[in-house]
């Protein structure tokens, strides 16, 4: 994938300032929730939200309109917010993993990337119960707390460890992903689910996972991971193998080297 427009290495300070502070005013408040207590509300039989999600939503953006007034803004929870300046937007999911987090379960994360020109230029992940901070930047490189990432060296399918999720609408749709999922798990080494597609991408950044594919995801789900994952040194692109659009539902994320065996696998399926 060519390398994206960049703005100038000032305004791009000021976007990775802006996004930290964000991140680790938005953990703090997912870490005192945590710890303290939140209401939970059903948009629908297995879709949740808490009030942490919407008080972490709210503390991100006011941190970004504080340096950033007239940039638009999509997040989760809020929806599209308008900006003059159309040439930014930031990309917002503020609690990633609710279910897990409303069950106690520490695998959740905030989530935030910056798009510029239509493109994602600086992505970060923030896993407040890990303290775990994945930062990257188009063309820098990424890190976990400042060591850099790259992705693993597993060659083949038969020995990845691979990672996969599902919508919530698994009950009522017929495209479930449990085909694929089932294909997999008979043909990798190993597929787990972990409930928080940011931290999926994350972890295949950090070799953790060899791959990751998915359906019916939302562009808060993946523009920060997507260019954690880029700049590790992965390759991500829709099921077809056409380069990878935040606003595509379908991923396929891996180290390279295992990925047309797993496109492989998602065309017969």
């Amino acid at each position: 994938m060519p390398m994206p427009e960049l703005p100038s290495p000032s305004i791009r300070a000021q976007l990775k300032a802006t996004a930290l502070e964000a991140a680790r005013v938005a953990g703090s408040i997912l870490t005192d929730a945590a710890s303290n207590g939140f209401h939970v509300e059903y948009k629908d039989t297995v879709n949740l939200v808490t009030d942490a999600d919407r008080r972490s939503e709210q503390a991100v953006i006011e941190v970004i309109r504080k340096t950033f007034p007239a940039h638009r803004i999509l997040a989760e929870e809020g929806g599209a917010q308008a900006g003059s300046d159309l040439e930014y937007q930031w990309v917002i999911d503020p609690l990633d993993g609710t279910t897990n987090f409303a069950h106690g379960y520490p695998a959740y994360c905030v989530s935030i990337g910056v798009e510029y020109r239509g493109d994602c230029i600086f992505g970060v992940v923030l896993d407040p119960t890990r303290q775990e901070l994945f930062t990257a930047e188009a063309g820098s490189g990424a890190f976990l707390n400042g060591v850099p990432l790259r992705v693993s060296r597993t060659p083949r399918l038969d020995g990845a460890l691979l990672v996969t999720g599902f919508a919530y609408d698994i009950r009522v749709s017929a495209q479930n992903n449990l085909d694929n999922f089932s294909r997999f798990a008979l043909t990798a080494q190993g597929v787990r689910r972990t409930g928080t597609a940011a931290l999926d991408l994350c972890y295949v950044a950090a070799g953790r996972f060899d791959g990751f594919w998915e359906l019916k995801l939302h562009p808060w789900d993946t523009a920060a991971g997507l260019v954690i994952l880029r700049e590790a040194g992965g390759r991500v692109t829709d099921f077809k193998g056409t380069p990878y659009s935040i606003y595509e539902p379908s991923i396929v994320a891996s180290n390279g080297l295992i990925h047309d065996e797993m496109l492989d696998i998602l065309r017969r399926t």
